[in-house]
């Protein structure tokens, strides 16, 4: 089985969240499963140097955006055993960041419309060509409209994966002709609520619909969850499912990962307890054994929670407990945090901005981590934590429901709470803390923090059951 995984970014040549870990993480698991898995995206500017020196050139081909046609060149790349494509065009990707620019309808316009015209010209046709998010949502909508018909492509399927329903790709009706290029009399496949709306279109075109959790594929049936979707995706509950992601184990591995302080496995924890001294050392912190570390590293905005934090966080500084916070976001949490960090100099620890060498060392050197989102579609920070013996502190919310199942019963993972309040957050947090004082306790939840498997095996055998079922429908 061969399958092409179209994404806008993927680790380690463009990242800037979630999907470029399941990007540069699921095709390689796939192959390990004998599934010849290759991944195409852009060629942003702003990859690096050492990483463009591994890439060839292919071939070129031109490419119709509705009534003109834009230069594509092929580049390919070979990473871990994984063949990567990539989509050149320095008009639409040379740019100093991966989105937000004014013409972002037509770049990726181009980029779905590139993914399909290089097939025939690189040597390698898929079965199934899985797409992620509303950057590729236009594949399985354009293999419909413009080549079905063809011999090469009649028998491709297409899979689509929404990582994050907040962000559909939505423009004004314009757009169907003039960037798109799709007939009138396919208006209604991409036209949702009066406006163009790309993820509706993938919904409805695609043979399968996944999420990253089967929380948040039931959650996103509600409108309070699917920013606007719920009624479309009602339609087409048939096709769709919930598969959570999985994380990289080789790139998280306390035993081997050289970002942090000292090494340390399940058997032999002691390396934890130097990695938090380094942490609280690094950030400015006393150094005190016996007082936890929460860890929070994310974006400082809104949806992630932050908001729950701000509303009780000096009620729980004021129990014996330190803070290692890394992130960025909105300016009113940031002025918040950076508030907290003076007038708590000895409890607070922050840097703001992101920091990947700093972000293992937190995962590493906390004793819990703190996730108390408003909605979280998989989330993989609360998996990476579990890897380093970092408990997790989290709502009861898309893959964090998945993943981490509450410690009262004495099986658990970590800490849970339900209702989107801070109190409620606050006094889970206390619970946490207090059950960090029973050290025998403590250890034990730790170990078996560290020994659960969220390993990609699980999710890819998901996966390769699922293209399974497609291509021999």
């Amino acid at each position: 089985m061969k399958v092409l995984f179209a994404a806008s970014e993927a680790y380690p040549f463009a990242m800037s969240g979630g999907l470029a870990d399941v990007a540069g993480a699921l095709p390689k698991a796939l192959r390990k499963r004998f599934v010849g898995c290759r991944i195409i995206l852009p060629l942003y500017g702003t990859i690096s140097e050492e990483l463009r020196n591994k890439m060839t050139f292919v071939c070129s081909v031109t490419v119709p955006v509705s009534w003109r046609r834009q230069y594509c060149g092929v580049f390919e790349a070979h990473v871990d055993g994984v063949i990567y494509y990539f989509i050149d065009n320095q008009y639409y990707f040379k740019r100093d960041s991966l989105y937000g620019h004014y013409d972002d309808a037509e770049r990726f316009t181009f980029f779905s419309r590139a993914v399909l015209e290089v097939l025939p010209h690189i040597g390698f046709k898929p079965d199934i060509i899985h797409c992620n998010d509303w950057q590729t949502a236009l594949i399985p909508v354009y293999l419909d409209a413009f080549y079905k018909g063809s011999e090469f492509y009649k028998d491709i399927k297409t899979v689509f994966t929404i990582h994050n329903i907040q962000y559909q790709g939505q423009y004004g009706g314009e757009i169907l002709g003039d960037v798109l290029g799709l007939p009138e009399e396919r208006r209604g496949i991409v036209e949702y609520d009066d406006c163009i709306n790309f993820m509706k279109g993938a919904i409805q075109c695609a043979d399968k619909v996944t999420t990253v959790s089967p929380t948040y594929a039931n959650e996103i049936l509600s409108p309070y969850y699917s920013h606007g979707l719920d009624t479309i995706l009602k339609q087409f509950t048939y096709k769709t499912t919930g598969i959570v992601n999985g994380i990289d184990v080789d790139v998280y591995n306390p035993e081997t990962d050289k970002l942090i302080y000292k090494n340390f496995t399940v058997e032999d924890i002691s390396g934890k307890a130097v990695n938090k001294a380094s942490l609280q050392k690094e950030l400015g912190l006393p150094q005190k054994p016996d007082t936890p570390v929460i860890g929070i590293v994310t974006r400082l905005v809104k949806h992630k929670g932050i908001d729950l934090v701000k509303c009780v966080f000096e009620e729980i500084i004021n129990q014996d407990v330190q803070f290692a916070i890394l992130g960025s976001g909105e300016w009113e949490f940031e002025t918040f945090f950076y508030e907290m960090s003076k007038k708590y100099p000895e409890k607070v620890g922050l840097k703001l901005g992101f920091n990947p060498t700093l972000a293992h060392r937190i995962y590493a050197g906390a004793d819990m981590f703190l996730m108390p989102s408003q909605s979280e579609p998989c989330g993989l920070a609360q998996m990476v934590a579990l890897r380093y013996g970092t408990i997790p502190i989290v709502r009861e919310t898309g893959g964090l429901n998945d993943t981490i199942k509450d410690s009262h019963d004495g099986f658990g993972n970590g800490f849970t709470f339900k209702n989107y309040n801070a109190h409620d957050m606050k006094y889970t947090v206390m619970r946490a803390l207090e059950g960090y004082k029973h050290k025998e306790g403590w250890n034990i939840l730790r170990e078996r923090a560290m020994k659960c498997d969220n390993s990609w095996k699980t999710s890819a055998n998901a996966y390769l059951g699922l293209y399974k079922e497609i291509v021999e429908k």
